[in-house]
């Protein structure tokens, strides 16, 4: 049975949601990738979506960034309907991080933020930024733990200041809604733990952002998630509250082993339950 979804602490049944999905279905060369999956994420609310290989975490989180339409069922992002809005248009409003983005210039991490202005992988020709955008941009390569490495060009990062850059870059448009697919991806223990502070920082200085983050891991979730979606074979398993969804019993049934889970300061550990 699916659990659902109480309203985080802070925010009330009233506030629009910045993102609803409803009973979405995705059906691709015939293959059923979601099944009448259903989420609703409100302001202030930090979601994490989990499951194994193949449940369907990313194709629901491409739903959610305006990348693609569901078979059948609706998603409203913002407020704004797939299928009645410019999906080009939408995305400008949505942070995206990708930690397998495309960019392969070789621009400094300052001018990488500055790009989430324009959307864009480079400098658009004779485009300058503001001021305001300039200090802005300063302003989130230091919350993001990168003030030391403002100057330094991207192909000169490592894997996890890349993503706190890309984050940071997504961002600059003051976006209500930020999307990570597996942000942690490729990283070491230290740029694990630098990440995860950096999007505890970021929540406690926008409290009004929404986030919605895929892992396959556990230990991989800020101390500041709120909610969780556990995904299996394309259905949703169990939804709502981080303290009801994230137990053994639903994380067992999910992954299909048996574990036991611990939390500490907020963090999640697991082993195999024996």
């Amino acid at each position: 049975m699916t659990r659902r979804t109480p309203p985080a602490a802070g925010a009330t049944e009233a506030a629009p949601p910045v993102l609803h999905a409803d009973a979405v279905t995705v059906i691709r060369d015939g293959r059923t990738i979601l099944d009448d999956v259903t989420l609703t994420v409100r302001p202030g609310e930090h979601w994490a979506l989990l499951g194994p290989n193949g449940a369907g975490k990313s194709t629901l989180l491409g739903l959610c960034g305006a990348v693609a339409h569901p078979t059948r069922g609706t998603v409203e992002v913002l407020g704004r309907r797939l299928g009645s809005v410019d999906l080009r248009d939408l995305r400008a409003y949505v942070g995206h991080v990708n930690p397998r983005h495309p960019l392969r210039s070789p621009l400094p991490v300052r001018d990488v933020v500055l790009t989430g202005v324009t959307n864009s992988v480079e400098p658009v020709p004779r485009w300058r930024p503001t001021p305001e955008q300039e200090e802005r941009a300063g302003r989130l390569i230091a919350l993001l733990g990168l003030a030391h490495r403002a100057d330094a060009r991207w192909p000169t990062l490592s894997q996890g200041e890349r993503g706190r850059t890309l984050i940071a870059r997504s961002l600059m448009p003051s976006p209500r809604l930020v999307l990570l697919d597996e942000p942690a991806t490729g990283l070491d223990l230290a740029g694990r733990e630098r990440l995860l502070d950096s999007l505890d920082a970021l929540r406690a200085t926008h409290p009004e952002l929404a986030t919605v983050l895929v892992t396959h891991h556990l230990e991989e979730l800020p101390a500041g998630t709120t909610h969780a979606l556990l995904l299996r074979d394309g259905a949703a398993l169990a939804s709502g509250a981080v303290d009801d969804v994230l137990t053994g019993d639903w994380i067992s049934k999910c992954f299909d082993h048996p574990v036991r889970l611990e939390r500490t300061e907020g963090r999640w550990s697991v082993r195999t339950h024996r």
